[in-house]
């Protein structure tokens, strides 16, 4: 299992319900979360596999802005 940390723009609740599906039917994603509090909206996800594209990818898709934390 991998952990990978995310900058994002989602920022409420309403975001959160938007990002849920998209994130949800990744076959590679066993959890995620996202830290609302923090300035830099923090998503953590914790991958099956080291593809961490397919993260990257379904939440654009959603209209969501997201870039990795090194």
């Amino acid at each position: 299992m991998t952990t990978v940390k995310y900058k994002t723009n989602i920022h409420c609740g309403s975001c959160i319900k938007s990002v849920t599906p998209v994130l949800n039917n990744l076959d590679n994603v066993d959890l995620w979360k996202v830290d609302l509090e923090h300035d830099d909206k923090i998503l953590e996800v914790t991958l099956d596999d080291e593809d961490k594209n397919s993260v990257v990818e379904a939440v654009k898709s959603a209209g969501f802005e997201i870039e990795e934390i090194q």
